[in-house]
């Protein structure tokens, strides 16, 4: 687990990766991401380092494979390439860090949430802190018809394969794609807070975001023998907001059987 680092550490080892970086005549810049990027009033003690390096054309594959400019600053514990473009890295004294090296024409092509801009040289320009690529965002859905038609059927299918024995297929259906769908209802029909969204996940600082729905989750989000409870408090939840066809609510019901009784409950 990675020590919990005060924000001003933070900053100053980016500082440090920047000037590392420029001191080499193909580095061009660093753009901070994230918590430690333009988002920085949620940075607290659990934030880690995500940035991207710009680097000149040509020259990608010597920075992704040698770390010795991250060396420079700091001594490195573990590091490893996990994507075509970046690595993963602990630093020894437990800043963790996330990073992607691009050039600048694929950076103007990236999809990402708005970066900051650490280091830059005058040929970069300014402008490609905020990306043009909306591709991978969180898109919501404009009504609730497909997000409950297809929460009821993952419940119902679950729990055929609950009852089949399929445990952790069952699990899969009922407590992961069904979540999927409840928050997409969840962003539907409840009041939001003012907490930063999370343009490529719904998960982050979702109990931030609806503190209400976020209760419910220990009854949405159990072990593999209970499934049929969490099937169930999908389904209370639905019905309570007219979003359960009696017919289905039926079925679901009898497959989860009366020895899964749901617990009081004000939605």
């Amino acid at each position: 687990m990675a020590v919990p680092h005060a924000g001003d550490i933070l900053e100053r080892r980016l500082t440090d990766i920047g000037n590392s970086l420029l001191t080499d005549s193909e580095g061009l810049g660093l753009l901070a991401l994230g918590s430690v990027g333009v988002e920085t009033a949620r940075r607290d003690a659990w934030s880690d380092l995500d940035f991207f390096a710009i680097v000149q054309p040509g020259s990608k594959p010597r920075w992704l494979a040698d770390i010795a400019w991250l060396e420079a600053v700091a001594p490195v514990a573990w590091s490893f390439e996990n994507t075509k473009d970046g690595r993963k890295l602990l630093f020894a004294d437990g800043v963790y860090a996330e990073y992607a090296v691009f050039t600048p024409d694929e950076l103007a092509g990236a999809a990402f949430a708005e970066g900051r801009w650490i280091v830059r040289r005058a040929e970069l320009p300014d402008g490609l802190r905020v990306t043009k690529n909306d591709s991978g965002r969180i898109r919501p859905r404009a009504d609730t018809t497909w997000s409950a038609g297809e929460l009821v059927s993952c419940l119902y299918v679950g729990l055929c394969r609950f009852h089949r024995g399929e445990r952790l297929s069952a699990w899969r259906f009922v407590q992961t794609f069904c979540l999927d769908r409840w928050q997409e209802l969840v962003e539907q029909l409840e009041p939001v807070s003012e907490a930063l969204a999370d343009p490529y996940g719904r998960d982050r600082r979702f109990e931030a975001r609806w503190p209400n729905a976020a209760a419910m989750l220990p009854r949405l989000i159990r072990g593999l023998e209970e499934t049929p409870a969490a099937a169930l408090a999908y389904l209370e939840w639905l019905e309570a907001r007219n979003l359960a066809p009696p017919a289905m609510s039926s079925e679901i019901r009898r497959l989860a059987g009366s020895v899964y009784p749901l617990e009081p409950w004000l939605p």
